[in-house]
């Protein structure tokens, strides 16, 4: 079972936390501890993630990449598949939301438009 090196992603996720809140600038987070407790819930049943993601808040928009075929790869640090990429991404569709997030779908577009995007989009006031 997966679960030991997910509670490993949670922990380090916490460490990575604790050294984001040191910068005075935004910190971006590619899997953060929300995935992390939305993977251990999904793969044990352990209710984890409501308290995790309450006690751990982040800013209110998530930004979310959806599976693009057209440019996926695994490799050594990435290695599940396009298929388990699409089921993880429609279950955190639902679990942010879930957590009182607006979830932000990111264009599928060069990695330069989507940085303008993201710098766009948080420049832009809250309603």
């Amino acid at each position: 079972m997966k679960s030991p090196s997910t509670r490993r992603a949670i922990a380090l996720a916490l460490a990575d936390r604790v050294v984001a809140n040191s910068h005075g600038s935004w910190v971006f987070f590619d899997r953060g501890l929300t995935d992390a407790a939305a993977a251990l819930e999904h793969l044990t049943g352990e209710p984890v993630l409501a308290t995790v993601g309450q006690a751990h808040r982040y800013h209110q928009r998530v930004f979310l990449a959806p599976p693009w075929p057209e440019i996926y790869v695994t490799d050594p640090e990435w290695r599940h598949g396009l298929d388990a990429a699409v089921v993880e991404y429609q279950r955190l569709l639902g679990v942010y939301p879930s957590l009182g997030y607006r979830v932000i779908i990111l264009p599928k577009v060069g990695v330069r438009e989507r940085a303008a995007f993201v710098l766009k989009t948080l420049a832009q006031r809250l309603d």
